[in-house]
């Protein structure tokens, strides 16, 4: 065990660190993986059968804004939904031409990355 003292904005602490348990990391990480990974896989299957081309996140965040409808015609680059990151706004783009078939998100959802966010025909 190692003892710290951390001073944040002004305010002490006193911090001891156990070395080489790696208990709180892994204990953390499996609660969270859960809870979201429930929420995507039910609207990714629909999602293959809807439309040909999959629009995936690219990162974990909450889906903060749909930009497109189904049935919208969108071209390469067209922003398709906003992702809300660390504070951060991350608009996930259209990677070819074509037609909405599926918006398998909602605002205020979850995502992981990888998950599919919508497809195209």
């Amino acid at each position: 065990m190692k003892n710290y003292t951390i001073t944040v904005n002004g305010n002490v602490y006193d911090v001891v660190v156990e070395e080489g348990t790696g208990v709180a990391a892994p204990a953390a990480a499996p609660k969270a993986a859960p809870k979201a990974a429930p929420k995507a896989a039910p609207k990714a299957a629909p999602a293959g059968g809807a439309g040909a081309v999959k629009i995936e996140a690219g990162a974990a965040g909450k889906v903060f804004k749909v930009e497109a409808s189904v049935g919208q015609a969108v071209k390469k680059g067209d922003t398709v939904v906003i992702l809300e990151a660390m504070k951060m706004e991350i608009p996930v783009v259209a990677p070819q031409d074509g037609t909405v078939a599926s918006i398998d998100v909602a605002v205020g959802d979850p995502v992981e990355a990888g998950a599919v966010l919508a497809t195209l025909n």
